[in-house]
């Protein structure tokens, strides 16, 4: 991202190069769809995938960003199997986010899952860093360029089994962009050299949140805590009726 100032709406940061499609696709096609403007950060090149090289990735991210009609803001080379956080890692991410201004980050959950499926411990550290990042993006006294910028609101997906999602958002009108999306990364989700049907196991978790929601594909996030104000009570039934 260069120092000329683009603003977004909403910043969508992930870890590996399908990882903001898969959690985030959905909503992001449907912000696009209202009007506003989304970014993509990703912080490894995912170069420890069993399919495609770096290159490859590389050319599926950009593929998949003119499917969600997003921008790619900035891309880390973190290391994949080996992002932690440390505060060269904050202060990278709180420069992107002083430039880009979102009013809304999505992010990975920040916290280890329980029982046999464990989140992926760079997604956990992609929440963790997004968070300190953040914070430092709106201290006065850090020394970034930009100008100091706090982010109204983070939230979190990849949420673990045991973690009920704070708000489900339908994605069903557009549930073929989003696996098209999905496809662009056809190393990941489309490789003969693999077995499982990944894009049918994406499907099926779209529908296990779209279903306590009352709707048929949903993606699931959380505010890790800190409750929702809603100033007006009845807006939470006006699309449901």
């Amino acid at each position: 991202m260069s120092s000329e100032k683009t603003t977004y709406d909403v910043i969508s940061v992930g870890a590996h190069p399908d990882d903001i499609e898969v959690g985030t696709g959905g909503v992001l096609i449907d912000l696009k769809e209202r009007g506003y403007r989304c970014g993509l950060v990703i912080l490894t090149q995912g170069e420890m995938g069993t399919g495609g090289t770096p290159e490859i990735r590389s050319r599926e991210v950009e593929q998949a960003a003119r499917i969600l009609g997003a921008d790619i803001v900035k891309r880390f080379d973190w290391g994949d199997t080996r992002l932690e956080d440390s505060y060269d890692k904050r202060l990278a991410l709180a420069e992107v986010i002083r430039l880009a201004r979102p009013r809304i980050i999505l992010t990975p959950y920040p916290r280890i899952g329980h029982g046999r499926r464990q989140s992926h411990p760079d997604h956990v550290a992609a929440g963790i860093i997004t968070l300190n990042a953040a914070n430092l993006a709106a201290l006065i006294k850090v020394d970034l360029p930009g100008e100091p910028h706090l982010v109204t609101r983070i939230f979190h997906y990849f949420l673990p089994p045991d973690v009920i999602p704070d708000f489900v958002v339908d994605i069903t009108p557009h549930f073929n962009r989003w696996l098209e999306a999905l496809s662009a990364h056809r190393s990941q989700f489309l490789n003969p050299e693999k077995s499982k049907d990944y894009l049918e196991s994406l499907t099926a978790m779209a529908r296990s949140f779209g279903l306590p929601a009352r709707c048929q594909y949903g993606q699931g996030f959380t505010t890790t805590g800190e409750p929702l104000q809603i100033k007006d009570l009845m807006s939470l039934v006006e699309d449901q009726e």
